[in-house]
């Protein structure tokens, strides 16, 4: 009999969650010979032996769980003399598509028990980690992905981990992070140091994969305050760590979706229901979520194994405003004036990532932040499009490098204001964009002239000789949630966020979109008015709320925002237009009704008030009404009834709760109605949830019930965030689909 050999090819996310030896075992198991390899374009396997097609059905069924398999190519080559199935060299190349990174991932529960075995050698070892977990992204320089190319590279193996990392049969067989006491990275204190200064009310900076913590004991108000103090926080709320499932329960309202995400791999932060009102007061003021994370590195459970406070404040360890710490001298320089004491780790954190930040709204988890635990996974493209990067926006940064059908999205960025966090938008770009091969033939960006990531992506276009293209805000939104459900069809979009740059040079915010990657129409927007000091009314919700009385015919008289500002200098402004601004912003009329019932007249962090709104906005209400009609061509949401409504209500002492609810109930009326009103004209039957706004679950949901009793399918954000987190990958589609 004529022996059969198939020479396989794997990609996806194949490199660094241990696919070699499952393919290994696999194949010995089968009694079949061969080979299996990496290079840079993912796993290359050749098989041979009366096993093929069972080995061929099971290999995409059985994989690694770390594993994600994009595509399985199979050809028929020349048998061959040879016995036995190995693991040959990695190979590398310099063409071509290449594999993907693996996101860091929590510490496994094998890696668990050696960490608290007093028996094992690794009993203790804050940096445990095999095929099955730890770093990833954050410590790689290259591809192939081996230790050579990674901060690993400085740590030889000892005897004892070299005999693991060589022997198929292993967990940690070429688990790159692989180390012990004796050949790997340390701490730079005893972590029963690190806990007796929690435990003293100490702020502790404390290095970890893609960067450093400030973290604190949650439960001591005044070691939070001092924190909230020293990072320059405001009110912004502050995410908590807690060692299990178990103690997030005693803290925050976890059904099974919840408790599903939270225990993942990935480890992100859960905005949940907070049960301690006491915690949620210095943690999270104005808000009735709290963000909670497990403890996913083996130092964490180290520190909680110790005695650490139950409840850990961990932060991001910088300066409001300023990117992540990620370095020894770094910390010490910009962290100095914040923690008490710090604890480093001599493993070099090649890339910055922050921790991640979901919430569940109807049993979908939704991105609020994507970065540590997804980044940098791929994300498959409907389309194909020229190898390029995009820049994002400005608030909530994130960078994307793309080519052909796939689109490698960056870790949370920042607020691109400053010089620093522009310096880290430039090494994430370029880390990612060399580890997947990339050679950009054009730079995207946000089309607003004073954001300064579309400076950088001119400067750069110019500097490489290739394309500058800008793309209008709120037409990237829309991409960015159908390029994610793989959508190539017209789609309406409600495309809700605080600003954004119009075709026209003003503010858009309330737009209604109706179109896909080539182009969008302009169907319909909230009626616009006039934003007193443009983008300066953004930290002032009460002359946004006077701007709506205004456009109103409200008088302002008596109202909580007059009593908040300057009412003659606003309203001088208003009557001659002098430094005002058109916006169609449904985040700022979020804000103006936040002041008018007195939630909430000046915000020390972008959409504070909508958010404390919204956590107001519990049982049922009748919704306000607001008129929606065509002018011409043009569908017009006008506030105008939610306006009088809101002053109406704090008037008559309406419970805050009811009336924040009811309007929440009117915004989704006024969606569902517009969409019919759009499908009367268009035909469209599918409808798109995206822009910042629709973080808002509250809206979210009645939303999602109400178009969908309408008979639309409701497209809302999965993997990528509504907000400006998510620009970046519309950004890419829109651009290929204009190349």
């Amino acid at each position: 009999m004529v022996a059969i050999r198939r020479a396989v090819r794997v990609t996806g996310v194949v490199q660094g969650v241990g696919f070699r030896p499952y393919v290994y075992a696999l194949a010995r198991e089968l009694g079949l010979s061969g080979h299996v390899g990496n290079d840079v374009h993912g796993v290359f396997i050749e098989v041979q032996g009366d096993g093929v097609e069972e080995f061929l059905a099971r290999l995409p069924a059985d994989a690694p769980p770390l594993s994600v398999i994009e595509d399985i190519t199979v050809a028929e080559v020349e048998p061959q003399v040879e016995s036995g199935f190995r693991i040959v060299e990695s190979a590398g190349s310099q063409s071509g598509e290449v594999t993907s990174i693996p996101p860091d991932t929590a510490v496994c529960e094998d890696c668990l028990r050696e960490l608290r075995d007093p028996d094992d050698r690794r009993f203790g070892y804050p940096f445990i980690a095999c095929t099955n977990c730890g770093p990833r992204y954050t410590m790689v320089t290259g591809l192939p992905y081996d230790r050579a190319n990674t901060s690993m590279a400085d740590f030889p193996l000892c005897a004892a981990c070299e005999a693991e990392y060589t022997d198929p049969g292993s967990r940690r067989y070429h688990a790159q992070p692989t180390a012990c006491w004796e050949c790997g990275p340390q701490l730079s204190m005893p972590v029963a140091a690190v806990v007796a200064a929690l435990n003293q009310g100490q702020i502790v900076a404390i290095k970890g994969i893609g960067g450093y913590h400030l973290a604190c004991d949650g439960l001591d108000s005044e070691a939070v305050d001092r924190l909230r103090r020293r990072k320059q926080r405001g009110d912004k709320p502050f995410a908590v760590m807690v060692a299990d499932v178990s103690a997030a329960e005693r803290i925050a309202v976890l059904d099974s979706a919840s408790q599903e995400l939270l225990a993942s791999p990935a480890r992100p932060v859960l905005l949940l229901p907070s049960r301690d009102a006491g915690l949620q007061g210095h943690v999270a003021p104005g808000n009735s979520f709290i963000g909670v994370m497990l403890a996913y590195t083996p130092l964490h459970h180290l520190l909680f194994d110790a005695g650490a406070p139950a409840v850990l404040v961990m932060t991001s360890g910088n300066v409001s405003d300023e990117p992540i710490c990620i370095d020894v001298q770094e910390s010490q320089m910009r962290l100095g004036a914040i923690a008490d004491v710090f604890c480093h780790h001599d493993r070099v954190i090649q890339v910055a990532c922050d921790d991640s930040v979901f919430r569940v709204i109807g049993e979908v988890p939704q991105p609020v932040r994507r970065s540590r635990g997804y980044t940098p996974s791929p994300i498959s493209l409907p389309r194909s499009c020229p190898p390029m990067i995009a820049v994002g926006g400005e608030i909530k940064a994130t960078a994307a490098v793309a080519s052909g059908r796939r689109a490698w999205l960056t870790g949370h960025i920042g607020d691109v204001e400053n010089l620093e966090t522009l310096q880290m938008l430039e090494r994430s770009v370029g880390v990612l964009a060399d580890l997947e091969r990339v050679m950009p033939e054009a730079v995207v960006s946000d089309a607003h002239p004073g954001y300064m990531s579309r400076t950088w992506a001119a400067r750069y276009a110019t500097d490489n000789g290739i394309d500058h293209i800008e793309i209008q805000h709120h037409h990237a939104h829309l991409a960015s949630l159908m390029a994610e459900h793989g959508v190539d069809e017209p789609v309406l979009g409600m495309v809700f966020d605080g600003t954004g740059y119009g075709v026209d040079g003003t503010i858009w915010g309330g737009e209604i979109l109706l179109g896909g990657y080539d182009g969008v129409q302009r169907v319909g927007h909230l009626k616009p008015v006039s934003l007193p000091g443009g983008d300066a009314a953004v930290r002032f919700p009460s002359r946004v709320a006077l701007a709506h009385l205004f456009a109103a015919g409200v008088d302002p008289n008596g109202t909580a925002a007059a009593q908040s500002t300057d009412l003659r200098l606003v309203q001088q402004m208003l009557r001659t237009g002098s430094h005002c601004t058109p916006t169609t912003s449904m985040g700022r009329l979020f804000d103006a009704v936040a002041s008018l019932l007195d939630v909430r007249q000046a915000v020390d962090y972008e959409a504070q008030a909508a958010i404390e709104l919204e956590a107001l906005a519990v049982g049922a209400a009748d919704p306000w009404t607001a008129q929606v009609e065509w002018d011409g061509d043009d569908l017009v949401i006008d506030p105008a009834g939610w306006i009088r409504a809101a002053v109406d209500s704090h008037r008559r002492l309406v419970p805050v709760a009811w009336a924040a609810r009811a309007f929440h109930a009117g915004v989704a009326q006024a969606v569902v109605v517009a969409a019919c009103a759009v499908r009367d004209r268009e035909g469209v039957g599918t409808v798109g949830l995206t822009g910042g706004v629709f973080a808002n679950a509250v809206l979210t949901r009645d939303c999602v019930a109400g178009l969908t009793a309408a008979g639309f399918k409701v497209l809302v954000h999965r993997i990528v965030p509504p907000n400006d987190g998510g620009l970046a990958l519309g950004q890419v589609m829109v651009a290929g689909a204009g190349s």
